[in-house]
């Protein structure tokens, strides 16, 4: 290990960061976004408010994320275009994720009753909560045809290398999505429908910003965008066969994810509100993880697409450094300022006590997840994307349930030694493909 960190160089490293740190601090202001989110609505007074926004945005965590490959083949194909410098096959995959993302959004907006009818009642929360969640779905599912639209559009950004343009995109529209949080909770007594309709509005104007920094970066590239392929339902294989296993893959973790906070729910609100404050623990070490995934996926792919391996393996074994001490900062930071934090995002008594006691296992995450979150990335950028779906269902249905189920009887602690476990595997799997895949040379 100590062998393979050394090979990146200087420059190298400075590849990465100039790729990674736009990424870090565009994705912090997510879960920041949620963090604030949380703040508002944990400091009502009925907790009912904060656990329905945590039902409502996990439904829609998992609803959206499960076409998230509409970020992530749009980054792996662009970024692999641009190594073989094919300016006009970059504009073209943007524009079939563009489509992609339009006709996936008018389904969901369609089928949205069913769709809401069946996530709601598979968390299965208490009465007063199902109201308010359905609330705060029934309003959010606007925004269905924004947010696909806008992961096409962050994964071409990434996949060119541009990662300002993301940076400027989110911490612009999620400040926005925060000013109308406070406006709507505070200023207009408003509960669950207001951080809802905050968010739908924010959706749109990221789009909108989007589109525009699009029109302006392609006016300034090379080549011409092949409208007539467009047309052609045969030029779509190549981008529907990559995303098909980024699918399957991300419903996996999402399916994952709605299991832990359902089998939460069934622990009553008080675990439920407290599982859904650390998590946004979570949020914050994969959105700060991920900007180092970005940077590997758009250079491993760039390399890739050249044919340069000793490139790639430098590049990797650069990233690879800065997540371990990026990962290890995290771990320092929960364990020393965690329970301020966990104060700062409510002050309900219970939910504080009881999300101070499953916190040890927020703090060792970041370094048991991080090999998950490297590995997926350079299978993103080289559109290893079918190692990438079977490590995941490995983890998920080999690891994760079969040490959820024999360890019910520790209630929340085993579901949250499950959740580690999941992320322990992926690393595991991930990286022996990763060597079996990409054999470095001496």
């Amino acid at each position: 290990m100590i062998h393979y960190l050394q090979r990146a160089r200087k420059q190298d490293h400075r590849q990465v960061w100039a790729l990674a740190w736009p990424m870090i601090l565009s994705n912090i202001t997510v879960p920041l976004l949620g963090l604030v989110d949380t703040a508002v609505i944990g400091h009502l007074p009925d907790p009912k408010y904060l656990a329905a926004v945590a039902v409502g945005a996990m439904i829609f965590s998992i609803l959206y994320w499960s076409f998230g490959f509409l970020r992530m083949g749009t980054t792996g194909l662009t970024a692999q275009a641009l190594g073989n410098q094919d300016h006009n096959q970059s504009r073209l995959i943007l524009a079939q994720s563009l489509v992609l993302a339009g006709l996936i959004g008018l389904t969901i907006f369609i089928l949205q009753y069913p769709l809401l009818e069946i996530a709601l009642n598979l968390i299965g929360a208490e009465p007063e909560v199902t109201v308010e969640a359905r609330l705060y779905a029934e309003i959010r599912i606007f925004g269905a045809p924004a947010v696909l639209a806008n992961y096409a559009l962050l994964g071409w950004f990434l996949g060119n290398q541009n990662t300002r343009i993301p940076l400027i995109l989110l911490v612009i529209t999620n400040l926005l999505n925060m000013l109308l949080d406070l406006v709507a909770v505070y200023g207009l007594d408003m509960h669950t429908d207001g951080v809802a309709f905050a968010t739908v509005i924010s959706e749109y104007a990221s789009l909108m910003l989007g589109c525009f920094f699009m029109l302006r970066m392609q006016a300034r590239q090379p080549g011409k965008t092949p409208w007539l392929k467009l047309k052609s339902v045969s030029h779509y294989y190549h981008l529907i066969a990559v995303n098909r296993y980024l699918f399957v893959r991300t419903l996996a973790l999402l399916l994952t994810l709605a299991f832990f906070t359902s089998q939460g729910a069934k622990q009553g609100s008080t675990i439920l509100s407290a599982n859904a404050v650390l998590l946004n623990f979570f949020m914050l070490i994969s959105n700060g993880l991920d900007g180092f995934a970005h940077a590997a996926e758009a250079l491993s792919g760039k390399f890739y697409g050249a044919k340069d391996n000793r490139g790639f393996h430098r590049i990797i074994s650069a990233t690879l450094s800065w997540s371990l001490i990026t990962a290890l900062l995290f771990t320092l930071f929960f364990w020393v300022g965690g329970n301020f934090i966990i104060a700062l995002l409510t002050d309900i008594p219970d939910v504080r006590q009881t999300a101070a006691i499953y916190l040890p296992w927020v703090i060792i995450l970041p370094l048991v997840a991080v090999w998950s979150f490297l590995v997926d990335g350079v299978f993103v950028g080289t559109t290893h994307v079918k190692a990438m779906q079977n490590t995941m269902l490995i983890s998920v249905f080999l690891v994760f349930a079969p040490i959820w189920y024999f360890s019910q009887s520790w209630g929340n602690n085993g579901l949250w030694l499950a959740f580690i476990s999941l992320f322990l595997a992926r690393g595991v799997t991930g990286g022996y493909v990763f060597f079996k895949e990409f054999k470095p040379e001496d």
